[in-house]
């Protein structure tokens, strides 16, 4: 059986069962209690507990009949909220007799957890309480009853949505059959199905004690649920300040169940994670930093408070690590301020070194708890293997890419010479390859998921005579972001390609006009720079619709009407986008 690294471990005696108790991190720290839930053990929190232990005491401990923790003798009413409580109480009792504690719950880990933090007798006791993928019986139970009294089309989509994703709760309910399936092939399997299903990498876990964990678990599910949802408490109220990480794509739990939330945890903070159930073991990064941020703003602030993330996507990003190329102006600078108003930590990357370091100082102060510049051109595929390596030493890996830096050219195929070919695509093309590449491997390596957004262009499905070089670049990038979207899906990293069309930032002044002279350029570029501030699309938009291309998950975004429309009639009247594409542009 997997143990714990370096794990304190003692013996709790209660209620006639005797709990194995992990422990880990200094005990004058702030504690944090994992709960495991079903069919697991202590153990699906190892590298949860591992982060976690660099900063807080840290305690995990089997449930009874879990483990190594001994079974109630009957089974059969052993697994009730009531004793489960009385164990956690004895836990904490025993590990932070004098300080109330944080607790973590995942599963089942999260449905006791519920218990705990609105029954009387552990007031003030519990300082504060993250929940994952696991609701309270009692507003489960309110959550049925309202749908069915007051039903709604709505309503009952939901019902049924939530009744076929409980399919396994109906056949734990059977008797003996789980307990011959869990002994038998069921958990033989059962390590096989994480890995191909969840994505939960091989290792250590399940460990060896499964097959008895999930026959025993299967009391929980029997001892409890039928007589909460049937009788609900009406005073299920949480008096501790609750965090609730949602993951989107569970497949035992629809985030409706949740809707309601604030009517029992007053004090709540949402998160979500583009994820499966077994978060513990595929996201322990993005858990840790979330259950680190909000103990931290209870310790600090008191029973009183929870934090209070700022920005349309708070619940999404807060936390995680965003780095943005072409961060100085423009789409990319109003991107890192996007990210940093819903919480993010921020990286602004830009050849200008004072630019982005003046982003990253005004992202701090619309939201990013924390916001660097650094100086690195994209072309350059040492600078970028630097520029990685000191992003993943100081700051960590990155969590969502946006591949932003570009430059602009504009003239004929034959005034284009090779040297402004290569120029372009060293930067738009290449500068894209060398964020994938590094950036992206260390994200694949992680095993953590992730996003890669790169910016391409309306350009990249409208053809013109005049941008012959801009606009086999952006095709180039929107190819690109199309089979590494095939290549990624699998380890949980998308990939989205922006076409923005004329978007009012400085690109504009800076893009070179081939085949014309010094004066001639500086024309045309104060014109082309006029006609896009009269259209004066705002490149905050932009930055808006790369932060709903993550969340959705989306693979190609055109943004402005232009662009939406190119993309439509390249796909169903394309000679009249190669007509269009002849014409002089009025330059």
């Amino acid at each position: 059986m997997a143990v714990l690294k370096g794990a304190r471990e003692r013996r709790v005696h209660t209620g006639g069962v005797e709990l194995c108790v992990a422990e880990l991190g200094e005990t004058g720290r702030p504690t944090v209690v994992l709960v495991h839930g079903y069919p697991d053990s202590k153990e699906v929190w190892s590298e949860v507990a591992a982060r976690l232990a660099e900063q807080f005491h840290v305690v995990l401990y089997d449930v009874r009949g879990h483990g190594r923790s001994t079974a109630p003798v009957p089974l059969r009413g052993g697994f009730t909220l009531e004793k489960l409580t009385d164990d956690f109480v004895a836990v904490i009792d025993a590990v932070s007799p004098d300080r109330p504690v944080h607790v973590v719950g995942h599963d089942w880990g999260s449905v006791q957890s519920w218990e705990f933090v609105t029954v009387k007798r552990t007031e003030g006791r519990i300082a504060s309480f993250t929940s994952m993928s696991g609701p309270s019986l009692d507003h489960f139970g309110h959550w049925i009853k309202k749908r069915m009294s007051r039903p709604t089309p709505r309503r009952a989509a939901q019902l049924l949505g939530q009744g076929a994703k409980s399919w396994y709760v109906y056949m734990l309910h059977t008797p003996v059959l789980p307990e011959l399936a869990w002994r038998g092939p069921l958990g033989k399997q059962w390590p096989r199905i994480l890995q191909r299903v969840e994505k939960v990498p091989a290792g250590s876990y399940p460990t060896d004690s499964l097959p008895s964990d999930a026959a025993h678990g299967a009391w929980l599910y029997r001892d409890n649920v039928r007589a909460r949802l049937r009788r609900p408490r009406a005073d299920a109220y949480a008096h501790a300040p609750v965090q609730l990480i949602t993951p989107t794509g569970d497949a035992f739990l629809s985030e409706r169940l949740y809707d309601e939330l604030e009517l029992w945890a007053p004090k709540l903070v949402r998160r979500t994670l583009p994820a499966k159930h077994w978060v513990p073991r595929t996201r322990p990064d993005q858990l840790a930093a979330w259950i680190t941020e909000f103990v931290r703003a209870q310790e600090d602030r008191g029973p009183a408070a929870a934090p209070a993330p700022t920005g349309r996507y708070a619940d999404r990003f807060g936390g995680q690590l965003v780095l943005v190329t072409g961060a100085a102006s423009g789409i990319g600078r109003a991107t890192a301020f996007a990210f940093a108003e819903a919480g993010a930590r921020v990286v602004a990357v830009d050849r200008d070194g004072e630019g982005a370091a003046r982003t990253a100082e005004m992202a701090r102060l619309v939201g990013a708890p924390e916001a660097w510049g650094e100086t690195a051109d994209v072309s350059d595929e040492q600078a970028m293997e630097q520029l990685a390596a000191k992003v993943a030493a100081e700051y960590g890996i990155v969590d969502v890419l946006v591949n932003n830096a570009g430059i602009g050219l504009s003239g004929s195929f034959f005034d284009t010479s090779a040297a402004d070919w290569k120029k372009v695509l060293d930067v738009n093309l290449w500068g894209v390859i060398h964020g994938c590449r590094i950036f992206g491997k260390q994200m694949a390596d992680r095993g953590q998921g992730g996003h890669i957004v790169n910016t391409a262009s309306a350009a990249a499905y409208l053809p013109s005579k005049t941008l012959p070089a801009y606009s086999t670049s952006k095709a180039a990038v929107l190819m690109l972001s199309e089979c590494l979207r095939a290549e990624l899906a699998g380890q949980g990293i998308g990939v989205s390609a922006i076409c923005p069309g004329i978007v009012n930032t400085n690109i504009t002044a800076t893009a070179r006009f081939a085949g014309v002279d010094a004066a001639e350029e500086k024309r045309r570029q104060q014109k082309s720079s006029r006609m896009y501030g009269l259209r004066n699309f705002p490149p905050e938009k932009v930055a808006d619709a790369i932060l709903e291309a993550v969340v959705a998950n989306r693979a190609v975004v055109p943004v402005t009407p232009e662009s939406r429309g190119a993309l439509w009639m390249s796909r169903f009247t394309p000679r009249t986008l190669r007509a269009i594409a002849r014409l002089e542009p009025p330059l």
